[in-house]
């Protein structure tokens, strides 16, 4: 169903409703006035012959026409998608020791770091992008952007460490959405859409605790789009045993579905970049409603056209 950003336009369609009254009782009176003749062989004789039925094929071709041009009076819309002209999101990156496990090749960070480019490339250069990483604490590496050279080079810079700190990973990020707002925003003025983008391949092992980071994500009304990275069966040494470090994805689930982000799984680097391709489409770009009555009108004038030319053709004039 269109949407019409002038529907009070829309009642001239009781004028083409009153129209096509008016012909059919003309039709019906012509037809009554033809039954009073007794001899109809004299009638045929006297009486001009009609085109017939294209008569009708002409009227009707008329009635399309002005019904479109109602329509695009009226200003039809549709909703397209359109890249947002300003927007703040925050990748944050678990950077724990995890990360090594080669599960993922040519292990879960390269895999990472080489996805997270990518991601850069496919946000809106009019989206600011930051950086954070995070192990037992969470670091802000790159303020949120619209440089990505700058932000590639943030990503180059990531080093593993030790634990893993999803709270403080959500935290940190929000803290870097607010100082960078309250920095770039006019007094008085909106602030521009936030979300966070959080990849981790292990579970919260460090305060704070996840609950209270979701509290305070939806209490400043910023989403959090999660990623579990890497695949069940991933290990990693230490001091000669074979760890086994799975993703928790429930946790992450239940990040993204209590702030209402999305959640995602990634096994491989090529699943992971499609998992950034489609984060990237849900909050790099926003509908709005686009005026589309220019193509109305276009088939409007088309329908009016061919009505002119079949009057010409078959009566020889336009009415």
């Amino acid at each position: 169903m269109p949407h019409f950003l002038a529907p009070q336009y829309l009642w001239l369609l009781l004028g083409v409703a009153a129209m096509v009254a008016a012909y059919v009782l003309q039709q019906l009176r012509r037809k009554r006035y033809v039954a009073r003749f007794s001899n109809v062989e004299l009638l045929s004789s006297v009486a001009p012959k009609r085109p017939g039925w294209r008569r009708h094929l002409t009227f009707a071709l008329l009635l399309l026409s002005l019904s479109v041009l109602t329509l695009g009076v009226a200003q039809p819309s549709a909703a397209v998608r359109v890249p947002r002209e300003q927007a703040t999101v925050v990748l944050a990156v678990d950077v724990s020791l995890s990360m090594e496990a080669t599960d993922v090749l040519p292990s879960r960070i390269s895999a990472a770091k080489s996805a997270a480019k990518s991601f850069g490339k496919i946000i809106p250069s009019r989206i600011n992008l930051g950086l954070v990483s995070f192990a037992h604490d969470a670091s802000v590496v790159v303020t949120p952007t619209l440089d990505r050279k700058e932000f590639g080079r943030g990503v180059d810079s990531l080093r593993l460490a030790n634990y893993t700190a999803i709270g403080a990973a959500i935290l940190g990020s929000l803290q870097a959405i607010k100082v960078f707002t309250q920095a770039t925003t006019p007094h008085g003025s909106k602030a521009p859409a936030a979300r966070i983008v959080l990849l981790s391949d292990g579970s919260n092992t460090v305060p704070p605790s996840v609950p209270s980071a979701i509290d305070a994500a939806r209490k400043a009304h910023v989403e959090v789009s999660t990623i579990a990275f890497g695949t069940q069966n991933g290990t990693v040494e230490s001091n000669g045993e074979t760890i086994r470090v799975p993703a928790d994805e429930n946790t992450l689930r239940r990040i993204a579905a209590d702030t209402g982000g999305s959640f995602h799984a990634a096994h491989s680097e090529q699943e992971l970049r499609s998992v950034y391709k489609n984060i990237g489409s849900q909050i790099g770009y926003t509908t709005k409603r686009k005026d589309v009555s220019w193509r109305y009108l276009v088939v409007g004038l088309m329908f009016l056209f061919g009505a002119g030319a079949t009057s010409m053709l078959w009566a020889g004039r336009l009415a």
